[in-house]
């Protein structure tokens, strides 16, 4: 996998220097075909919107999630892993930011799309810049940087330095055990409702209908994770989502962070791997002067909320998809080590 990666990557490159019919992928987003209206992120017919539960945090980014599956061909329900899509599929997200979050009738701007396409068994990433015209958006091979202006919740004005992230910064994220694969493409994150042009409905009831899923089950629950902004949900399933999808694709016992020695996915139930009362692999700044991962009732004494209030890129949790602190994330997880009994 990592040659074939390296080969687009080179591939890439050299298209950069070349003609624009020298693309070994569409040069304009609009090329895809995905959107009769690209505009307004308006899908084609075989174009399906979806969302997960609990979104992982991109500096308060809006996403707006698509997938494609080719005609007679489904995607494989899994119960505990990774869903299986045939050669051809993309799964669409684009990001974007309201002007004012509270009037979204005037207008977003969007900055970016990534697709992940399969071909040969394999899922290739692929970022696309949104020109400022918001016509249509240009593959990027390099990441870029890209101010962004807009009003929060509270009505006050938010400015960042927005990041693409680049081919590497990609995998970063998305491989496991050298094998690129979706994050959220899993029945515990997409067990949930979703709002259609025809009404609410289960999204993989949806999927099964329309025949692009097979295998779901109808003897036995689906896996489910709690949507963290439910207060109706009880803390523990709350800040346990919220950490299974924004730290779990590295801190499980198969990531990038698997000799850390904290796993942070959903489905661990060991206290010392979920951090509690858990040393540190490596010391260092990155612990803030703190002995531990997480201290029951004492979140100012635990390395992983520490980690999640720094802006240092030698300190900070997640280290990727983030500029600026998440303050309901935050709060959220300051309350839950604040619960966990000592």
């Amino acid at each position: 996998m990592r040659k074939i990666l390296q080969f687009f990557l080179l591939i890439f490159c050299i298209a950069c220097k070349s003609q624009k019919t020298e693309y070994p992928f569409p040069e304009k987003l609009s090329q895809w075909n995905f959107f009769k209206d690209l505009t307004h992120l308006i899908p084609n017919d075989k174009v399906i919107p979806y969302d997960i539960s609990t979104p992982l945090f991109t500096d308060y980014a809006e996403k707006a999630r698509f997938i494609y599956v080719p005609n007679d061909t489904k995607i494989v329900y899994n119960d505990s892993t990774f869903f299986h899509f045939p050669d051809e599929s993309v799964i669409i997200k684009n990001f974007f930011y309201y002007y004012d979050v509270n009037q979204p009738e005037k207008g977003k701007r969007i900055i970016e799309t990534r697709l992940l396409y399969k071909k040969n068994g394999s899922w290739i990433p692929l970022t696309y810049q949104w020109r400022e015209n918001q016509k249509d958006a240009e593959i990027l091979f390099a990441g870029n940087y890209v101010p962004i202006e807009w009003k929060d919740y509270e009505g006050k004005t938010q400015k960042i330095e927005y990041k693409i992230p680049n081919l590497n910064q990609c995998k970063s994220c998305h491989e496991n055990q050298g094998v690129i694969q979706p994050i959220g493409i899993k029945a515990k994150h997409l067990n949930k409702n979703f709002i259609y042009n025809h009404g609410e409905e289960n999204q993989l009831s949806y999927w099964l209908k329309n025949n692009i899923l097979e295998g779901l089950p109808m003897n036995h629950p689906i896996p489910q994770l709690a949507n963290f902004e439910d207060t109706t949900k009880n803390i523990n399933d709350r800040a346990r989502a919220w950490l299974d999808i924004n730290c779990a694709h590295c801190h499980n016992p198969k990531g990038p962070a698997a000799t850390s020695g904290l796993f942070l996915n959903s489905e661990e139930t060991y206290p010392v791997h979920l951090g509690i009362m858990k040393s540190p692999v490596a010391a260092g700044k990155g612990t803030g002067g703190n002995s531990f991962d997480i201290v029951p009732g004492k979140p100012n004494e635990s390395i992983l909320y520490y980690r999640m209030t720094s802006n240092d890129p030698g300190e900070m949790m997640p280290e990727l998809g983030r500029t600026i602190v998440h303050k309901e994330s935050l709060k959220l997880i300051h309350d839950w080590i604040k619960s966990l009994k000592q």
